[in-house]
């Protein structure tokens, strides 16, 4: 794939102006151009929603491993139900990445309990943050590749664009580029509306730097409302 698989003229330019701060632009453009157009994310409208998405969620493509470099007093705070309401002591997982991942993802999402490690092997990983065994797994199976390769790809570039437009076609995300709804994307990558000025703000800076205009579709009122809604 290359630049002319867009359907609008993809530049370098404009994804300097999206990723400020970020020294490899460049790296990122070739990438995008090589990954995007495979998952369809080939128009205005999607291309700035991946980004502004994807930039949200990776301070401007400069994060895709998570980082959980926590101390006791933040876990017992914002991990509570894994450390302090759970009886377990915060302070022997103060600043340890490993032990913490293998403590918060344990038993979940096929993974193994705490000492199996797979926790930490299949931690947040890409820019949109893949996370646990199941889905590292079901990534890897689209791709062709192995699940030990897949946990290695989803942190270069390449990778965490390809595991990034995994998720994004899975949830059909297109889907609500292509109606301009900033809220769908964001519940859709989320599970709610956590950031959503921020997103906004990406967003529709992205449709201004890539040549489009706002022009959300309106809204469905022809639902029935039932008695009691």
């Amino acid at each position: 794939m290359s630049k002319e698989h867009f359907k609008f003229d993809f530049k370098l330019e404009m994804v300097e102006e999206l990723l400020q701060g970020n020294a490899e632009c460049k790296t990122w453009y070739d990438a995008m151009c090589e990954i995007l157009p495979l998952w369809q994310i080939y128009t205005v409208e999607r291309v700035a929603g991946f980004i502004a998405q994807c930039g949200h969620e990776s301070r401007n493509f400069n994060v895709f491993t998570e980082n959980l470099n926590y101390s006791a007093a933040a876990l017992n705070k914002i991990l509570s139900k894994y450390f302090i309401r759970a009886g377990k002591s915060a302070q022997e997982y103060h600043r340890k990445p490993e032990k913490i991942a293998n403590v918060i993802y344990a038993d979940r999402m096929d993974n193994g309990p705490e000492e199996s490690g797979d926790g930490w092997k299949y931690r947040g990983g890409g820019i949109l943050q893949l996370t646990g065994k199941y889905n590292y797994r079901e990534f890897a199976k689209e791709v062709d590749i192995t699940l030990d390769q897949a946990v290695e790809y989803v942190r270069t570039k390449e990778g965490a664009l390809d595991s990034a437009c995994w998720f994004w076609d899975t949830n059909n995300i297109n889907s609500y580029c292509d109606q301009q709804d900033i809220v769908g994307m964001s519940k859709r990558i989320n599970g709610g509306t956590i950031g959503l000025e921020d997103r906004k703000k990406h967003y529709l800076h992205a449709l201004d730097v890539l040549g489009g205009d706002y022009e959300p579709a309106e809204p469905n009122y022809n639902t029935t409302i039932k008695k009691g809604s």
